[in-house]
């Protein structure tokens, strides 16, 4: 009996998304890091990771990436997470580290948990790797309680932000406590600060649940050129500058209003301009904001492209730095990558974890640095603003699909995505249906 019509069809629909499949499978990827001397701003890149694979994962590092994309320096003691990194001025790394230790190891007062973390800042000498300088304290559990950022400061102290503990604070060499800001005596139920800005009807929201929950989730500080501090509070969807005697003198962003952030990441004043350059996290955005009006004037979400293979939206962006040339480095956590767009928002470099190491790694952080010449600060301060530059948006579908593929990251082949699973569906769907027909015809 000759095959129907309908077996045909779905014999070439097999082929043809079969074939499109094992093509996008055995396809090259290209170069994973992509750059133009021209364009590109000079210099190495220090990336983090906070793991590689899913997020359970304790293996993360700090490492050093040519303009070429090639791996010339890579620190992380086993079982870690590293978040911040800085390269300091006399060439050394500071590192802020968490290590998962198991429950034998912790101290007493954790007794009876299976791990607790231990949270390390570190400076690691740039030739041996070995720790030259440490401020290091214990936390109940490795989620939430972190230390994610610390800034070696000009005279030689040590800022760190403790999400744990919700507090922030500097230390000198000796180890000493300099200065200490706590969020429990400034921002919670009853201060100024919760009365002025968290909106009625949303104070459950921002109550302290115990000395355990993750109530701030502070992960960013700075210090200014006035001396004050600029924190990230990231569960308060706020920026706070507090001075030395700990006072809130400026407050951006508002609680629960997710216009201008949404749980961010390393915001940066640039004060020459009073603009916020900010890693918009759950927004899946990168945003420069008007200091005084908060009115966004550059916004970066979605990369220009012509394959429709290729991920364009940015997922859970959690690091952006202007550089000097009006370049702007940016990264983009859930898509595995660290990438570099000019002023009118082409891709001028990028690092692609997938495919230049072949597992998918959740990055954190990413500086532009010079192994030698001039020295670059971790932010640098002489950059254009925002409102010199191209904005790139994405629509509201690409928004939704780009979020689904993003997750699929986690479960599929790094060649898939959401493309090469619809494929696969086509597939595996002409495959039952032409196993039905074949039975229905008797062949």
């Amino acid at each position: 009996m000759a095959p129907s019509p309908r077996v045909i069809a779905l014999i070439a629909i097999i082929l043809l998304s079969s074939g499109l499949l094992v093509g996008q499978a055995l396809s090259d990827p290209g170069d994973p890091a992509v750059g133009n001397s021209t364009e590109a701003y000079p210099g190495h890149t220090l990336i983090t990771f906070q793991a590689e694979g899913w997020f359970g994962n304790n293996n993360g590092y700090a490492a050093v990436v040519s303009p070429d994309g090639d791996v010339v320096w890579k620190w992380g003691p086993p079982d870690s997470r590293v978040f911040d990194a800085e390269h300091l001025r006399n060439g050394n790394i500071l590192a802020s580290v968490a290590v998962v230790v198991p429950a034998s190891d912790c101290p007493a007062e954790y007794t009876g948990r299976d791990v607790c973390v231990h949270n390390r800042v570190v400076e690691v000498d740039w030739e041996t790797k070995e720790v030259v300088w440490e401020y290091d304290w214990y936390d109940a559990f490795p989620t939430h309680h972190e230390v994610h950022d610390a800034d070696r400061l000009p005279n030689g102290e040590t800022a760190i932000v403790d999400m744990g503990n919700d507090r922030a604070f500097t230390v000198n060499q000796a180890g000493d406590i300099t200065w200490q800001w706590n969020a429990t005596e400034h921002i919670s139920e009853g201060t100024e600060f919760w009365e002025e800005h968290v909106p009625e009807g949303k104070e459950d929201e921002f109550r302290r649940e115990g000395p355990e929950s993750d109530w701030t989730h502070m992960n960013d500080i700075d210090q200014l050129d006035n001396g004050n501090f600029l924190l990230s509070i990231r569960n308060f969807d706020v920026t706070l500058e507090v001075n030395r005697a700990g006072d809130i003198v400026e407050v951006y962003g508002s609680p629960a209003d997710h216009s201008v952030m949404n749980e961010q990441h390393n915001p940066n004043y640039l004060e020459r301009h009073d603009t916020l350059l900010i890693a918009d996290s759950e927004n899946n955005r990168v945003v420069e904001i008007d200091a005084q009006s908060e009115e966004i004037i550059w916004q970066y979400d979605t990369l220009p492209s012509e394959s429709p293979y290729e991920p364009k939206a940015l997922q859970w962006t959690r690091d952006v730095d202007r550089l000097p040339n009006g370049n702007t480095l940016i990264t983009d956590s859930r898509r595995f990558r660290v990438f570099e767009v000019n002023p009118n928002g082409s891709v001028v470099w990028m690092f692609d974890t997938q495919e230049e190491l072949g597992v998918r790694g959740i990055v954190y952080e990413a500086d532009r640095i010079h192994l030698s010449g001039e020295y670059l600060p971790e932010e640098p301060e002489n950059v254009p603003s925002g409102r010199d530059l191209e904005s790139q948006r994405r629509g509201a579908l690409a928004g939704v699909l780009g979020t689904v593929d993003s997750w699929l990251g986690f479960v599929l082949p790094p060649w898939m995505g959401l493309g090469g699973l619809l494929l696969a569906l086509v597939d595996l769907g002409a495959i039952g249906a032409l196993a039905v027909e074949l039975r229905r015809d008797g062949i």
